[in-house]
């Protein structure tokens, strides 16, 4: 299962791919929206790989948020990866 696009983690995985993959914790996603434009990155490093651009209004779903981080899948462009969490404002419901 490809971590780009599903996500996986050893650590952790979304709740939905329970059938697929073994994971020691599962998260369900929460959703929430990009404030700001930010880069999605590979990983937690400031540094890592930009897998997109994200801009104010895309959807972000979140299934971890630490160390100033979080971690989640980009439904729009369908990528898993790392952004700033001050990014992201809750979705309206």
């Amino acid at each position: 299962m490809d971590p780009r696009f599903n996500a996986v983690r050893r650590d952790l995985a979304d709740v939905r791919l329970a059938d697929r993959v073994f994971a020691p914790h599962y998260a369900a996603p929460v959703l929430m929206v990009i404030a700001r434009e930010t880069p999605l990155r590979a990983a937690r490093d400031g540094d890592s790989d930009v897998r997109a651009a994200l801009v104010p209004g895309d959807v972000f779903e979140v299934f971890e948020l630490a160390g100033g981080n979080a971690w989640g899948k980009a439904p729009g462009c369908g990528l898993v990866g790392y952004l700033d969490e001050t990014a992201l404002v809750r979705a309206s419901s």
